[in-house]
């Protein structure tokens, strides 16, 4: 039976709700620790509190502005709802830094720097798991990986290496240090919240009713899969009998977005989701552009192996 209306609407509330506690922790990790001391986060972010140390404009309207190439290039390139999200918490976090009231908790330039980096990775983290990005510099990541192959950590990489160079010579070397310190600390919580931002996610999914799960799933993501055909049962003497098996791979943005497809058809679908560390061969598309007039392929993992 199809999944009530109210769940769905409850879920998508879950959603901005947990959107909202990842910027209100952001917050807190700018506003308490570093913007007090002049410290730098990576990424767009980074690039308005540089700016702001050297011009008297405000942070909050520098986000938002530097923010905007990044939001456009999201919602031509990559997905409008990711783009939607995007616009909603950057909006939110650069009011929230504008608007927000924090004591300085510590003047301890480590503790700064770790725990500035332990809030603003934790608000990252949660926001991109539930299919938001606070950070332009994610989206360029995602853009020049779905162009060229580059690794999404890398461009982020090179992207905060000119940033913080760029740091010390307009700062100092020990700001700069300083820094790269709550860089490190922010990359490595996001990725522990979020479970390796980078990596894909394989998806397996038995259900009686595989046909419109796997036409929903064209429809509302886009991404093509793989059908394997399978025989359930249990132990030795069980109920056998054959059914479809839905085999795709997907962002881990998409991750929430296939469960409330599959949810709002079958409720009790089977499903085994695996990290995926390596993709060779076949056609890969994480976002394809569905249109009514021109149908979106069955599948785009065509040397997919069985299970």
């Amino acid at each position: 039976m199809p999944q009530p209306t109210w769940s769905r609407i409850l879920s998508k509330i879950s959603e901005y709700i947990q959107i909202a506690l990842g910027v209100f922790l952001s917050s807190i990790g700018l506003k308490a620790f570093l913007l007090p001391n002049n410290f730098l986060d990576g990424g767009v972010t980074g690039i308005a509190l540089l700016i702001n140390t050297q011009i008297d404009i405000n942070v909050s309207l520098l986000l938002v502005i530097l923010s905007l190439p990044f939001i456009i290039l999201a919602y031509r390139s990559i997905a409008p709802r990711i783009a939607f999200k995007s616009v909603i918490s950057i909006l939110v976090l650069a009011i929230a830094i504008e608007v927000g009231h924090f004591p300085v908790v510590t003047d301890d330039k480590l503790l700064i720097a770790i725990f500035g980096g332990l809030f603003v990775g934790s608000g990252i983290g949660i926001a991109i798991r539930n299919g938001a990005v606070l950070d332009g510099s994610e989206i360029l990541g995602v853009f020049l990986h779905d162009r060229f192959g580059l690794g999404i950590g890398q461009v982020i990489l090179v992207f905060n290496i000119i940033l913080f160079c760029i740091t010390a010579l307009f700062i100092s070397v020990e700001i700069a240090m300083y820094s790269i310190l709550t860089y490190l600390v922010t990359a490595k919580v996001t990725d522990f919240i979020i479970e390796g931002f980078e990596d894909y996610i394989g998806v397996q999914i038995i259900s009686p009713q595989h046909e419109d799960i796997r036409n929903a799933i064209l429809e509302k993501l886009g991404v093509g899969m793989t059908i394997y055909m399978g025989q359930g049962g249990y132990g030795y003497s069980g109920i056998s009998r054959e059914t479809k098996i839905i085999h795709t791979v997907i962002n881990r943005l998409d991750l929430r977005k296939i469960h409330s497809v599959v949810e709002a058809i079958d409720p009790n679908a089977f499903m085994v989701e695996y990290d995926v560390n390596n993709i060779k061969g076949g056609v890969m598309r994480h976002y394809l552009k569905v249109r009514q007039d021109n149908p979106a392929p069955t599948a785009a993992l065509q040397n997919s192996t069985a299970p």
